[in-house]
């Protein structure tokens, strides 16, 4: 009783955090709220209020006075309780009061544990040889998760020593740049400080790293989750690669992870595997405690890992020394430091850099959720908030007014249509095709995508195509062919939507080889070794070990050249596919040539594996009319055995 007496003391005190700083006016120039201004006394010094104090305003003395008492009610407590530590939810509750706050200093003070001060440094740990050994109560109150010594927390602990190290301290290296923006944001959400070591493990602190599963950012939210809670994904960003954002994000699905699970190890679990997964584990196995569930079927290896890799990580990375590392091993990134500006029009980011007297790194590196070379569009109304190194802003926004328009560029988006081709949308926006990769991040662009959209750098004067050599379009070409994009020739391109066959289809070559046929074969859609084995009248044992095929290989990729060697030389003849009471047989025939049906015409029996293209590229006749011959109304349903007509009725 004593304890929690305790803590709702710590609770029930107000804050010193949450409220946000006023911002630093320039030299000389003393800022003064709207709400004040009217009570300056004529030597400066604020007058007292006319006005009666409105509830919720509190005067520094009525502060006071309430401070003392929970002093009193809380020392009370431990005077109580000699036996009673702090514990992680005290921690936070004392953070909470500030670094400065008297209150805070005096509790720490009563409860001698210098060790948590925020401005002293804990002593540091020895050097621990053997884990099988290590307390890890020794270090339990240094964290406000709950850290636990298990099996494979040891495990990741010697992996993070060992395979692991070099990955490591580039984490490391990474955390002095985030820890200090994103802590206070999960403290302000209600979550633990340290919770922090989970970006640790889904991305080492990383805003551009990419998952296998499409999640992004430092948090790798995947794209449902990340629009869930609040992260914009289109054509312009993806807020999932901004710290701050993601951050605050991350924050509050953990935050509800924690309310619907009870644990933090749950929550932890959540996130890797969805709320729903564990949900379902407590309930089938009636237990929350994460150990006992990692030894249960139910949960994937990632998950049943995710929880000791966090814990080893939150473990190593606050006692790296104990752990074996040296300081020398660590190459800090200094802490993220940004001004923020509005801007109310699309803007090239290198008119930014220069703008601003940086580099266009410097820019991307503060914003890594632009997709593109260029901020969004953005009204007065709504103004796009960009990223700027720290103390830049005023020069970027005289620059930025002294700028022509003839350095100056404006954006259109382009619907890439059936047919287009890069320099063909060049040349009618009157822009480079260079400039084109350059804004859309594009190493080349021989074959665009239907549907794709494109951002299209124009002259904000009108003029300045690739031929003006002043004009911003030129700068963007030079930059461009210096960081190695080059367009394609308009001859070698090809229009978007073309249909692109296989890379080799059917025989390619045939030679004689010490007296002996081969011959080479593209795979083809819809082929298959057995097919193609019995068009060469071979086995498929032969054939997986002429191309060192491995005995299993039940599938084949387009285009994939095969050796083959056929009998004699009458290998090269393809056999002839048919159906004789249900069952599919072969017979020999002359290459190309499909048996001839009634009145002359030309038919195909659709043997195992065959669809309707690989039977138009063998008898060059297209789909769309071997289903008005056959009145075929869905391709896909076509059974096998099933006779085709080659021609027209």
């Amino acid at each position: 009783m004593p304890l929690s007496l305790l803590l709702l003391a710590l609770a029930s005190v107000p804050s010193s955090q949450g409220v946000a700083p006023s911002p630093v006016p320039p030299p000389g120039v003393h800022a003064v709220p709207s709400k004040e201004a009217s009570l300056l006394t004529a030597d400066g010094n604020l007058a007292t209020p006319p006005s009666p104090i409105e509830e919720g305003e509190e005067t520094e003395e009525v502060e006071n006075e309430s401070a003392e008492l929970e002093e009193l009610r809380a020392l009370e407590g431990a005077t109580l309780d000699p036996e009673a530590k702090p514990n992680a939810e005290m921690m936070q509750s004392l953070r909470r009061l500030g670094l400065t706050n008297p209150l805070r200093l005096r509790m720490l003070d009563a409860l001698e544990e210098p060790t948590f001060r925020e401005d002293d440094t804990a002593p540091p740990l020895a050097r621990i040889t053997d884990l099988a050994s290590f307390d890890i109560s020794q270090v339990k109150d240094r964290y406000d998760i709950p850290v636990d010594m298990q099996p494979r927390v040891a495990e990741y602990i010697q992996f993070f020593q060992g395979p692991g190290r070099k990955w490591f301290r580039k984490w490391m290296a990474r955390s002095t740049r985030y820890l200090p923006v994103m802590q206070p944001i999960l403290e302000s959400k209600g979550l633990p400080r340290d919770t922090v070591y989970l970006a640790m493990i889904e991305s080492g602190f990383s805003a551009n790293a990419y998952s296998w599963a499409h999640a992004a950012g430092p948090w790798q939210f995947i794209s449902s989750t990340g629009k869930q809670y609040g992260l914009k994904q289109d054509f312009w960003v993806d807020e999932r690669r901004d710290p701050i954002k993601a951050t605050h994000a991350a924050a509050a699905y953990l935050k509800d992870l924690y309310g619907e699970l009870g644990h933090w190890y749950l929550a932890w679990a959540g996130y890797n595997t969805g709320s729903y997964r564990v949900r379902k584990m407590v309930t089938r196995y009636g237990t929350n405690d994460f150990w006992v569930l990692a030894e249960e079927p139910g949960l994937a290896k990632e998950t049943k890992h995710y929880v000791p890799k966090l814990i080893a990580a939150a473990l190593v990375a606050k006692n790296p020394t104990a752990f074996g590392f040296s300081e020398e091993e660590f190459q800090y990134e200094s802490t993220l430091e940004y001004d923020e500006v509005k801007l109310t029009d699309a803007t090239d980011l290198d008119v930014v850099a220069r703008a601003a007297g940086v580099s266009v790194t410097d820019v991307q590196e503060l914003n890594p959720e632009l997709r593109r070379w260029c901020t969004p569009p953005a009204t007065a109304a709504k103004p796009y908030v960009l990223k700027l190194p720290r103390g830049t802003t005023t020069r970027f926004a005289e620059n930025l007014q002294k700028l022509s328009p003839a350095e100056r560029l404006t954006f259109r988006v382009h619907t890439v249509k059936r047919g287009d081709t890069l320099s063909q949308i060049a040349q009618k926006y009157g822009t480079a095709p260079e400039a084109i990769l350059q804004m859309n991040r594009l190493k080349s662009a021989r074959v665009l995508k239907v549907r794709a959209e494109l951002v299209i750098p124009v002259p904000a004067n009108g003029r300045g195509g690739s031929g003006d050599a002043g004009g911003a379009i030129a700068t963007k070409v030079a930059q461009a062919r210096r960081s190695g994009m080059v367009a394609t020739r308009p001859e070698d391109e090809i229009p978007a939507g073309t249909p692109r066959g296989p890379v080799a289809a059917g025989p390619v070559k045939t030679e004689k080889v010490d007296g002996k046929t081969r011959i080479t074969y593209g795979v083809q859609e819809g082929d298959s070794l057995w097919l193609i084995a019995n068009r060469f009248q071979v086995s498929v044992d032969d054939l997986k070990k002429w191309n060192n095929l491995p005995k299993r290989n039940r599938t084949l990729s387009l285009g994939t050249l095969l050796a083959v060697w056929p009998p004699d030389a009458k290998g090269a003849a393809p056999a002839k596919v048919e159906e004789r009471g249900g069952t599919i047989v072969v017979a020999n025939a002359v290459a190309g040539q499909a048996p001839v049906g009634p009145k002359g015409a030309k038919v195909h029996t659709l043997a195992e594996g065959e669809t309707l293209w690989s039977v138009s590229q063998r008898y060059n006749v297209s789909v769309q009319d071997i289903m008005k011959w056959n009145h075929i109304k869905d391709h896909r349903t076509v059974p096998t055995g099933k006779l085709l007509s080659l021609s027209a009725p």
